[in-house]
């Protein structure tokens, strides 16, 4: 039964409620994406169809892609593609491609399948780098094959979900449809390329300008919600055309210190949209397809671990820490979410499932993963070195 609360009413608790669920997930060292998936399932009857929960979460989502297109100047793009891609490129066929023909063979349709393909597809970026953190493996060998997976992912991503917006209107996967919904993708690209190296090239004198931090919120978020909204009415996705507004900024030379103005925004905002995403799912009838979750949970496993072992190797990793850097990529999150957002119906509601379960086991894996190796691979034995006692 839906119940309709005062929309500041419900704005506020969703504050308070994200509050207490972010320090939860810090004390109980959960990842705070599934518990605020989980808290929009639980309240979907009291949080459906407020209106300030779905503006703050399309806000939120747009930031993300906004401050991750930052990250990404077209040189970097291009060092990154250029050690990375035959690994990056497995992933795709592996993770997505596959996956999408098990969907097939369960009898989807191309588009749903599509849809779970790209849900199986992404490993959480927030996930796997806040474990990194946690566990002191930053400086391990493997985590710069990581981080390198992790970002092809964050590029690519995008592009799936800006398909998967263009297509979600009914339309085929005609060879048309794809060429166009690509050369809108290659002309907003073309177009950030150039307002970055033209309009955006005195950005820190302008920056330097404006004295008031209000105003340069506004000025930052204004471009990250007009380039969304560019994308959206061109019929692709929001958070594509944020993507390459933050990479239009890309060059700039104080790039953290724009960054930093824009975070505590996207901090607030974001996990209204896995909250959101949680009040879209119903859980009224059941697991549905529980066959297809559970090979799709299985394959997803089987998928990174084969991406870490062979393309680990192709990165120049040893064996031992190619297997170790699989099982560490096995965690899904938030650009599952966004991809899970353009399904309708069980689709929807399987891919919610998926999301919190790969998750959980993506954690553990993480964890165990030094443990399976040493077991596969041994233990690497100490280097003896030749100590000389003074004096002999």
């Amino acid at each position: 039964m839906h119940i309709d609360l005062p929309v500041l009413l419900g704005a506020g608790l969703i504050l308070l409620s994200v509050f207490y669920l972010g320090f939860l997930s810090l004390k109980i060292k959960f990842p705070s994406v599934i518990l605020y998936i989980l808290f929009g399932i639980v309240l979907a009857d009291y949080l459906a169809e407020n209106e300030i929960l779905h503006i703050a979460s399309e806000v939120g989502i747009v930031l993300l892609f906004f401050l991750l297109g930052m990250e990404f100047s077209v040189s970097r793009l291009g060092g990154i593609a250029k050690r990375a891609w035959p690994s990056g490129l497995l992933d795709v066929v592996l993770s997505l491609g596959i996956s999408m023909m098990i969907a097939v063979g369960f009898g989807m349709d191309l588009f749903s399948a599509f849809i779970v393909g790209g849900v199986a597809y992404a490993t959480s970026s927030s996930i796997t780098a806040k474990l990194l953190d946690d566990h002191s493996r930053m400086a391990n060998t493997e985590t710069e094959f990581i981080l390198a997976i992790l970002i092809f992912e964050d590029v690519v991503a995008p592009i799936v979900v800006a398909i998967l917006i263009g297509l979600g209107s009914g339309a085929s996967f005609a060879v048309s449809d794809l060429m166009t919904l690509m050369a809108k993708i290659a002309g907003m690209a073309f177009l950030a390329i150039l307002l970055g190296k033209i309009v955006f090239k005195k950005f820190d004198y302008l920056w330097e300008k404006i004295e008031d931090e209000d105003f340069k919120m506004a000025l930052l978020v204004g471009i990250a919600l007009a380039f969304g909204g560019l994308a959206l009415l061109l019929g692709l996705s929001e958070v594509l055309g944020a993507f390459l507004a933050g990479m239009m900024l890309a060059e700039i030379r104080n790039l953290h210190r724009v960054e930093q103005t824009v975070v505590p925004i996207r901090d607030l905002m974001l996990p209204t949209f896995f909250i959101y995403f949680g009040t879209t799912i119903e859980l009224g009838n059941g697991i549905p397809m529980p066959f297809l979750l559970m090979i799709l949970l299985v394959w997803s496993i089987v998928s990174k671990v084969l991406v870490g072992v062979v393309g680990g190797r192709w990165y120049g990793l040893s064996k031992k820490v190619s297997l170790r850097a699989g099982l560490s990529l096995c965690a899904r999150g938030e650009f599952s979410v966004v991809i899970a957002a353009t399904a309708v119906g069980t689709v929807k509601v399987m891919a919610g499932m998926y999301i919190v379960a790969a998750a959980f086991i993506g954690m553990v894996l993480f964890e165990q993963a030094p443990k399976l190796a040493n077991k596969v691979y041994g233990k690497t034995k100490p280097k003896k070195k030749n100590l000389k006692v003074p004096g002999t």
